[in-house]
């Protein structure tokens, strides 16, 4: 099978096509014939050694990925899925990444994609979705709560947005003049301009400041001032930020929820309602085949996407 991934970790350029030997799927597993796979910033992080000391002792070549889209084609005992079906999920990458043609995962961590949607934009919402979903249990907040969001005009942000909204929290953006209608379009009742001062005026719409903050654009201290006393901030690499005021600081990591089969089995199947109900809507950027993998990654480092860039087989 076909798939892309590194063997050395470096710039874009190191990406390239291996062809690899096809996977059976066992007990408890379903074989998936990827049609279209997300570019994700830990994607681009994984290419150029970010977590090199994860995947030191697996073999080469890497692969990256988390999210995809395809249809089963193979079907382990017990698996609850058919062949035929057209599927969207998660994995975890370099051990088993997206990158492929062909990949085998636990049942769990698949979901059947909703009438209307095609692989390409499906492939866009696992990871962002459940990232989302992570964010907001570790909120967990009372309909009726106020949230602000940095980089709501991203992949994360606008599917945090929008799932926020469907859960009756308010919610403040940030957004440039360019991406203020799309970020209001995703849902924020309010937006404020992006820049240094950002924490003040999210305080102008919530004096008393946010119940908590989702920092999508991970600028951490700067943003924290716009947080209640005792309220929340979450970030995708929380690092090292101090804590103020009692303020509750996490940093979430969605590959806790993609190796858990009962919480990625909870988490799919609640993404699924929400594009059902249209509450949560897809957002391709754009679609390349998977050999132009390396200008993907490029692009995602120049900054500047709207939703998703997709890789297609």
């Amino acid at each position: 099978m076909r798939a892309i991934g590194f063997e050395k970790p470096g710039s874009p350029d190191v990406l390239q096509e291996f062809d690899l030997p096809t996977p059976e799927a066992g007990p408890g597993e379903v074989r998936v014939h990827v049609a279209a796979f997300a570019v994700n910033p830990s994607d681009t992080s994984t290419r150029a050694g970010g977590f090199a000391d994860r995947y030191r002792d697996v073999p080469t070549p890497h692969l990256p990925g988390w999210d995809f889209a395809g249809t089963v084609d193979q079907v382990g005992e017990g698996s609850p899925h058919e062949v035929g079906q057209l599927v969207m999920g998660a994995t975890l990458p370099v051990f088993n990444g997206a990158y492929a043609e062909y990949l085998v995962v636990p049942a769990a961590n698949v979901v059947a994609v909703p009438d209307g949607i095609d692989a390409v934009a499906a492939s866009t919402v696992p990871m962002n979705g459940l990232t989302a979903l992570l964010t907001l249990e570790t909120f967990d907040l009372e309909p009726g709560a106020w949230i602000a969001v940095t980089g709501a005009a991203g992949a994360y942000g606008g599917s945090l947005i929008q799932i926020a909204r469907a859960r009756g929290l308010h919610v403040t953006a940030d957004a440039s003049e360019a991406d203020e209608r799309l970020v209001r379009d995703l849902g924020a009742e309010e937006v404020v301009r992006r820049g240094d001062d950002v924490a003040q005026r999210f305080r102008g719409v919530r004096p008393e400041g946010v119940d908590a903050l989702a920092d999508g654009a991970v600028q951490g201290s700067i943003v924290l001032p716009a947080v209640r006393d005792a309220g929340a901030y979450v970030a995708v690499r929380a690092g090292d930020i101090p804590s103020e005021r009692g303020i509750v600081v996490t940093g979430v990591m969605v590959g806790d929820v993609v190796s858990d089969a009962d919480r990625v089995a909870a988490g799919l199947t609640t993404l699924v309602d929400l594009l059902h109900s249209g509450q949560l809507t897809p957002r391709v950027a754009r679609s390349l085949p998977a050999s132009r993998a390396a200008e993907a990654h490029r692009a995602l480092e120049a900054g500047g996407t709207r939703g998703r860039q997709v890789l297609t087989f």
